[in-house]
């Protein structure tokens, strides 16, 4: 085999594991004596256009071993999402420096990336091998069973809520906490995990696969509060009405973008304040305080799942292999087996690029506003060993003397 130089980027959203994935690469391919030098691109493919490159080669094992365990994309990212115009740039530099594989580590935009400049690699006969290396917080890739970076992002979310559920205890009232999420409810979702004890919130679990009333809502906090003298509420981002709008967007005249296109759900606290005034307004309940999550939810430091880690490494490290191997370009996808485990398969990456998973409908209770057993029984293994838990005094009450 000639030898060859590969190029590894990183794209979208951060997470807590997407180092590992990049360590997994480096290490990878050092074991392959084909391999003669392995670049980084900074800042995902804008770095690759503009040429910003670094030498990962020259890279110590244990500086990368400590990378690895740090949050965030080392080498930068970038939310840009290239059309056949941008991706022609990408494979001009990989040719002009005579890269031979090229690895992005990404979403489902980052896949569709790989995906037109490997066509494009093929249509003028340069041999390039391009593997997609899963990535995403939201869950949502399809051919997967998970995301690397979604088991460590539910882990914070599940003890998010406990805390929360715990000081909602301590001082009753209504708390709302929005959620990432715009089209799939994974990670909302995964609030529910922090229910120990049956009164335990999220009480109220609002998810994207479902559409938003506020009538509904406001009826179902009435309920849970007149039950409990309390709510805990779980809300998706990317919560919309019948007609598919954005509650998000409705909130102000104009709203601004990101560069696909996307109404900008993330950098506001609209949609808590929103839901939040609702409730007093309507409800006419006093003590009510709302949260939005944002960015501390994927790169939070000491929250990581283990597993997580584990199989950002892995997915990492089968895509090397097959780089080196299987001939075929393709996007690396994790595939669930018995009780608990995963296999890895190269899928093809028109079955994922630009796609969307949802949540499963046996995932979503019937309510619509909450989780299945089935749903938890998924989410479970993700999570990691030794997560916190909650507990409650046991102590018998004392009987009252004054009446």
């Amino acid at each position: 085999m000639n030898p060859t130089k590969i190029l590894v980027a990183q794209g979208g959203g951060p997470t807590a594991v997407i180092n590992q994935s990049l360590a997994g690469v480096v290490l990878e391919a050092r074991r392959h004596a084909a391999i003669e030098r392995i670049y980084g691109a900074r800042h995902g493919v804008r770095g690759i256009v503009n040429e910003d490159l670094v030498d990962l080669t020259l890279e110590t094992a244990a500086n990368l071993e400590a990378v690895a365990r740090t949050p965030a994309s080392a080498l930068g990212s970038t939310r840009d999402k290239p059309d056949l115009a941008y991706c022609q740039k990408i494979f001009a530099t990989l040719k002009a420096h005579g890269i031979g594989q090229f690895f992005y580590i990404g979403g489902n935009d980052s896949s569709d990336t790989v995906r037109i400049v490997a066509e494009e690699a093929a249509r003028t006969g340069y041999p390039l091998r391009a593997i997609h290396i899963p990535k995403t917080i939201d869950n949502d890739l399809m051919g997967n069973d998970h995301t690397p970076g979604f088991p460590s992002a539910a882990r914070f979310v599940v003890q998010a809520f406990a805390g929360a559920n715990l000081d909602n205890a301590a001082l009753p009232g209504v708390y709302v906490a929005v959620v990432m999420g715009r089209h799939a409810g994974f990670l909302t979702a995964a609030a529910a995990l922090a229910q120990k004890f049956p009164d335990d919130g999220p009480h109220l679990v609002y998810l994207p696969e479902r559409a938003f009333s506020m009538e509904g809502f406001l009826a179902d906090v009435k309920a849970v509060h007149q039950r409990l003298g309390r709510c805990v509420i779980a809300v998706s981002e990317g919560i919309h009405d019948a007609d598919g709008t954005a509650i998000a967007s409705t909130l102000a005249a104009s709203v601004e973008r990101d560069a696909h296109g996307n109404v900008q759900l993330s950098g506001t606290g609209a949609l808590a304040d929103l839901l939040c005034d609702q409730i007093k307004e309507k409800l006419g309940i006093k003590r009510v305080r709302g949260d939005t999550f944002g960015y501390v939810q994927r790169s939070f430091l000491g929250c990581v799942s283990e597993v997580d880690q584990r199989e950002a490494r892995e997915v990492a490290e089968q895509a090397v292999q097959h780089a080196m191997w299987s001939g075929r370009d393709g996007s690396i996808a994790i595939r669930r087996v018995g009780d608990y485990a995963v296999d890895y398969v190269l899928q093809p990456l028109e079955a994922v690029a630009a796609k969307t998973r949802v949540m499963d409908d046996a995932f979503i209770a019937d309510s619509g506003h909450h989780v299945t057993e089935a749903f938890r029984a998924y989410l479970r293994p993700l999570l990691g060993a030794d997560l916190p838990q909650a507990h409650r005094l046991r102590a018998p009450a004392v009987t009252k003397i004054l009446g």
